[in-house]
């Protein structure tokens, strides 16, 4: 594994990077608070048989936040994803993405599909705001909120913030290094309000569901869905139908697993990407 900062004239961009040269190349896009390292546990398998590249998005992990709220609309974050391909020097590659990292990775589908040899979006994508109740300004602000808090030790973060009742691994706790900000002998959630606040303003201005039919049939997208808590039951089927209609995509929902389904079942999207790519 090896970590690296580059710039792209404007902020500093912190990538992650396994494996060697001349293998089939994988660009990850983590979800709203996460890191490059998210896909740690996939990479460590896969890096005798892939280049992978994952990058800390900006306002997370190592990588400067951006000065304008514009930057976090869809639209401008699928260019200056292109950008960062270009830098490192990607000319095609498969997309893999989790939660908010999947918005933004149809976004880039939709205008650099040339690009892209397949996609598997890790329970993300198909959430899609208007067909849920909770406004943008409650959501912003819950975020906002959330965002801010913190606990008083390294295992209570461990306990609250990272696992709750998942499973544990070692590579998953060196992630979790990645996903904390100590000021003051506390322990709060690295990336912050104002950047989860103007990433749900994103959310809500840039809707998925008006790109689906506009996105090629012939990419092969896959969605892998979380079927936990089973409260989310309905809003769950009834976005991943209407994905699944108007993408042509695949979706295949994992048994036992909630939103974080690549920490708590890394072994299904390892297969799906051997057998895929």
């Amino acid at each position: 594994m090896k970590r690296y900062i580059i710039n792209d004239g404007e902020i500093n961009v912190h990538v992650t990077e396994w494996g060697s040269e001349n293998k089939p190349v994988i660009f990850c896009l983590h979800g709203l608070g996460s890191t490059s390292l998210s896909f740690i546990e996939i990479a460590e398998e896969l890096k005798n048989d892939y280049k992978i590249f994952s990058i800390d998005a900006p306002g997370h992990g190592k990588t400067d936040i951006f000065s304008r709220v514009e930057s976090y609309e869809m639209p401008a974050l699928a260019n200056w994803l292109d950008k960062i391909v270009d830098i490192l020097k990607i000319d095609r590659f498969y997309f893999l993405s989790h939660s908010w990292g999947s918005f933004v990775s149809l976004f880039y589908i939709l205008n650099y599909s040339e690009k892209v040899l397949g996609a598997i979006l890790i329970d993300g994508g198909y959430q899609t705001k208007r067909r849920n109740s909770t406004s943008m300004e409650e959501e912003v602000e819950y975020y906002e909120k959330d965002f801010e808090e913190y606990v008083e030790t390294w295992e209570q973060f461990l306990d609250i913030a990272v696992y709750g009742d998942s499973r544990r691994s070692d590579l998953i706790d060196i992630a979790a290094k990645d996903l904390v900000l100590k000021k003051d002998g506390k322990y709060f959630w690295h990336a912050r309000g104002k950047t989860a606040g103007n990433i749900i303003r994103g959310m809500h201005k840039d809707e998925t569901e008006d790109i689906y039919e506009k996105l090629p049939i012939n990419l092969n997208i896959l969605l892998l869905r979380s079927t936990l808590p089973k409260s989310q039951d309905a809003y769950r089927d009834l976005t991943s139908s209407i994905f699944e209609q108007k993408t042509g995509a695949t979706v295949k929902l994992i048994p036992n697993t909630s939103h974080m389904l690549h920490w708590e079942n890394p072994e299904v999207v390892i297969k799906e990407i051997k057998e895929r790519w």
